[in-house]
């Protein structure tokens, strides 16, 4: 046996791992979703086949779904101030300052922290009686609502929660982005008499668009997926005000033990995710630059 078909045997064994991996545990049950969602389908007895009959009805008879997307919608909506907010502190930490790398360190600390753990701490800064929140407010003589039990404020409540988690992640990115900006533009556009307005919108934003693009897109697939915040902090309530897509997925699969239809939702929401992915990268042509 020569060496070069030894080392493709090699290549293939190392290779195979991943591979059968992939098969087993995400292909094979993908396509077991997909037969599934034409069927009325409970986890415990063999499927019955009832053809596009889920997707009728989670399209036209599930008034519910529909607002649950919506709730999902209105939750993604924090996503660019989310951004704005993490590239502006991306930018303060990015100067030569004294401590700047215990700022960055605190910073990131909620991305690595337990999501559960950090979730039951808000839903303590929440609490309409004892929450820190309400007595920030009181001190300003504002009587704090009941953030967690209020239709109208549950769901700002979940965003503002939303939005403080992710800043970690994405200042990192962003802070990594700005350190990769050549310093010759920054000259070259200061000698032109640029200033630091013109700067950041002329030289910044297209060098880090790149950045921003998988920012968003990435915040897009998370904010659609949504689901553990939601459980551990409102179980969807109060009235389903702050029950997302996938959280009413999980109720229908778990609960309600409607496999079919769940798997049904599942796939609408891929659809979903991948049009607006698709889009997001078609529009992107116009404002990331790459060079």
């Amino acid at each position: 046996m020569s060496n070069k078909r030894k080392m493709y045997i090699w290549a293939y064994a190392f290779i195979s791992a991943p591979i059968l991996g992939f098969l087993l545990f995400a292909m094979i049950p993908i396509c077991f979703s997909v037969y599934v969602s034409f069927t009325k389908y409970s986890g415990y007895h063999a499927p019955e086949l009832t053809g596009a009959d889920n997707y009728v009805r989670l399209l036209a008879h599930d008034p519910l779904f529909w607002k649950t997307l919506k709730n999902t919608i209105y939750s993604a909506l924090s996503i660019p101030f989310g951004m704005m907010l993490s590239l502006a502190i991306a930018i303060a930490l990015n100067q030569k300052i004294v401590g700047i790398r215990l700022f960055r360190t605190a910073f990131f600390l909620p991305t690595i922290s337990s999501v559960v753990a950090m979730t039951l701490l808000w839903k303590w800064i929440f609490n309409a009686d004892y929450g820190l929140l309400n007595i920030f407010l009181g001190w300003f003589g504002i009587t704090g609502p009941a953030w967690l039990s209020s239709e109208a404020w549950a769901m700002p409540a979940m965003i503002l929660q939303g939005i403080w988690s992710g800043l970690g992640f994405n200042m990192v990115l962003y802070l990594a982005a700005l350190q990769g900006v050549p310093r010759s533009l920054y000259e070259a556009a200061e000698i032109d008499g640029a200033g630091g307005w013109q700067r950041f919108v002329k030289v910044t934003i297209p060098c880090i668009s790149p950045t921003t693009l998988y920012i968003l897109i990435t915040s897009i697939i998370g904010a659609m997926q949504d689901f553990p915040r939601f459980q551990i902090m409102t179980e969807g309530g109060p009235n389903y005000s702050t029950t997302t897509i996938v959280y009413y997925l999980f109720q229908n699969a778990f609960r309600y033990m409607e496999m079919g239809y769940a798997s049904a939702m599942a796939w609408m929401l891929g659809i979903l995710l991948m049009t607006i992915t698709l889009l997001n990268f078609w529009l992107s042509r116009r404002w990331v630059h790459y060079e």
